[in-house]
């Protein structure tokens, strides 16, 4: 690997299990990794999630950049360097009309429970959660199961494209429970244009997949991708790169 040479991670399901914190071995070995080659995290999340997913402060000022809200908030070594707002680009009256347009099918969708928090305003997304946020890990589990069965998210999401062809939204399916919207163009490629120093740039994701969350970056002429499967195959693939 040459000195022009970046890793870029996902979190969920790639670094972590979904919106769990890194596992001990997993974060001493990502530490380890950094120390010879730059490191940077992408995620839909926002920043403090991400902090707290990928082992705190500290290890986070280990890491070249995290990108969270696909690049829209910029950290370098855990100073915020960059931050761009989806309220400054859409404009408030197509936001209220957008979000007033989800809490209404979201009102009407009929699911074996629902919780709270169905819709989470970051400053570079929209995250639209159809069972709501704050449900417990074991609910998030169970919403899983029953959404690659039923389809919930890919019905809704087929639903906001043919409602809103006007305003060039872009949705991403991610996590286990959730829907990324955002401006086209405003997907995890958003953090490359931070990046153009580095000749080669390795990126791994799980939701690699067309309509994941991913797959844009995954298949960008920029990157070389990785698609893993869990963090434990983030590790064995990675560890095939750097004996």
């Amino acid at each position: 690997m040459t000195s022009k040479t970046i890793l870029l991670f996902d979190v969920d399901g790639t670094l972590t299990k979904p919106r769990n914190v890194i596992s001990e071995h997993m974060l001493n070995y990502l530490l380890e990794l950094a120390s010879r080659v730059p490191v940077a995290v992408v995620s839909g999340s926002d920043y403090a999630k991400v902090e707290a997913q990928i082992g705190g402060p500290c290890a986070a000022g280990s890491l070249r950049y995290i990108f969270s809200e696909n690049g829209l908030v910029v950290h370098e070594y855990g100073k915020q360097v960059s931050c761009t707002s989806i309220v400054d680009h859409i404009g408030e009256k197509l936001l209220q009309k957008f979000i007033n347009y989800c809490l209404g099918y979201l009102s009407k969708l009929e699911l074996p429970f629902k919780r709270g928090t169905f819709i989470e305003f970051r400053k570079g997304l929209i995250n639209v959660c159809p069972v709501g946020r704050s449900c417990s890990q074991e609910e998030r589990d169970e919403f899983t199961k029953y959404d690659e069965v039923h389809q919930i998210r890919q019905k809704f999401v087929d639903d906001m494209r043919s409602h809103f062809t006007s305003m060039e939204l872009q949705f991403a399916i991610g996590g286990q429970i959730s829907i990324d919207v955002f401006p086209r163009g405003w997907d995890k490629r958003y953090c490359l244009r931070f990046l153009k120093d580095y000749d080669v740039i390795h990126f791994f994701g799980d939701k690699t997949s067309e309509g994941g969350n991913d797959y844009e970056i995954y298949v960008d002429e920029r990157t070389i991708g990785h698609a893993v499967q869990t963090p434990e195959d983030t590790q064995s693939q990675l560890m095939r790169m750097f004996p």
